[in-house]
């Protein structure tokens, strides 16, 4: 498994707009064979801050993920919406019965 975190700062005016396009890309993305999860976060105390948290199968499924229509729009829509670019970082999964833990 791939884990990605997608950290975006959106302006204040467009905290809504960019929840229903983040929402709507997370709606395709879960129909996508190479996604396991797809969740879009908002930070409580700062809700101008959101983590995309997208679980993929493959280490090629991110790149098959942004050749979808689905998140074409999603970027080109969010793009204007953001206080600076977004920040990602690739994780990857340490399940506990692959290090002997139980």
């Amino acid at each position: 498994m791939v884990i990605v975190h997608v950290f975006v700062d959106v302006k204040p005016d467009d905290v809504e707009a960019f929840k229903a396009a983040s929402t709507a890309n997370a709606k395709g993305s879960i129909q996508e064979p190479g996604i396991a999860r797809f969740d879009v976060v908002q930070d409580i105390e700062n809700p101008t801050q959101f983590i995309l948290v997208e679980v993929y199968r493959t280490a090629e499924a991110p790149a098959k993920h942004k050749e979808t229509s689905h998140y074409q729009t999603w970027r080109d829509t969010v793009a204007p919406m953001m206080n600076s670019p977004r920040r990602t970082i690739k994780l990857q999964n340490i399940h506990p019965d692959d290090s002997g833990w139980g």
